[in-house]
């Protein structure tokens, strides 16, 4: 792996290979430039993305593209009701000489696509809290480690709700973005029917070595932020808890719960990853601002009232961001 002298040439590396995987991801995925922005931020960030998209969006395509370009191995995991939490961790077997041996589960990849994470039982959902969390999962009192790095992509269809398990809280908030994969533009589409139907379909090539993605995290990590950004940003999660003695009129109004101290983590290491990705050494308001969204999402609940007058969950933050200060 290249060496660098200072952070700063560092973070100009950085940028340089961010371009190189937007061109090589684009030469397979249509379109989606913000989704697939919002996911490597969020593989560089350590976090993990829930995405809501219908059928048919590529959801899988995209992050086997991003695999790809990154170097990484990747499973699938298509969550269904019978889906047991050994099937996603593992097993122990007796092997050949009456011994047991922890035989791996998908979750054992850098890159873990749950597929339609809602359909299982909170029990079978609650077997990726420990991996999202600490990076290993437990058996029989044994840790295993899982490989690094490593970033779950969990996906949810915003139509059915038959046979759906609400993910609890408590995951919800393990995930840096939520994510909504919207539909093509006509020229987009046009330009994916063109590029598919004869069946020659593009293969990105490696752009990033596992060393230097984890030597990027570490980088992100020693960027320097400003105080008045870190007061922005938990000024920001502050203001959307109802009742209390700052919070926003509309937060009163349309919450029945905001968001927690994870909100402001997230929000300010998203903020580091998306200001050198626009070529600053360190983040601004305006780095906040442009992750608040996919941030603050699913950490919000709207109420009754919210629900009644049909106000949605991005309009109520965009609130947030324009009168905080």
């Amino acid at each position: 792996m290249t060496t660098f002298n200072s952070d700063t040439e560092a973070i100009r590396a950085f940028n340089e290979k961010y371009r190189l995987l937007q061109h090589e991801i684009a030469k397979v995925i249509v379109g989606q430039e913000e989704v697939i922005k919002s996911i490597l931020i969020t593989i560089f960030s350590r976090g993990h993305v829930l995405l809501i998209g219908v059928p048919g969006l590529a959801k899988t395509l995209i992050i086997t593209t991003i695999s790809k370009a990154l170097g990484l191995s990747n499973n699938r995991i298509q969550f269904t009701p019978d889906l047991m939490p050994s099937d996603i961790i593992g097993t122990e077997i007796l092997d050949e000489n009456r011994k047991f041996k922890f035989v791996h589960g998908p979750v054992f990849a850098n890159i873990v696509l749950a597929d339609e994470i809602n359909r299982t039982p909170p029990k079978t959902q609650s077997a990726l809290l420990e991996a999202m969390q600490e990076r290993h999962v437990s058996m029989s009192g044994v840790t295993y480690k899982l490989p690094e790095p490593f970033f779950v992509l969990a996906t949810q269809n915003p139509i059915e709700q038959e046979g759906t398990y609400p993910l609890p809280e408590a995951q919800l908030d393990r995930f840096m973005f939520n994510i909504y994969l919207d539909y093509p533009s006509t020229e987009e589409e046009i330009n994916i029917v063109k590029s598919t139907i004869n069946g020659d379909v593009a293969t990105p090539s490696q752009i990033i070595s596992v060393d230097e993605i984890l030597y990027f995290q570490k980088l992100l990590q020693k960027i320097p932020v400003a105080d008045n950004v870190y007061r922005y940003a938990v000024n920001l999660s502050t203001i959307t808890r109802p009742h209390t003695e700052k919070a926003h009129p509309w937060a009163n109004q349309y919450l029945s719960w905001g968001a927690g101290p994870r909100c402001s983590q997230n929000l300010v290491i998203a903020a580091k990853c998306h200001a050198v990705l626009s070529g600053k050494l360190s983040p601004d308001i305006e780095d906040i601002k442009a992750v608040a969204v996919a941030v603050m999402r699913h950490r919000i609940v709207k109420n009754y009232r919210a629900e009644a007058e049909n106000i949605d969950i991005v309009s109520i933050i965009d609130n947030f961001v324009a009168d905080n200060k």
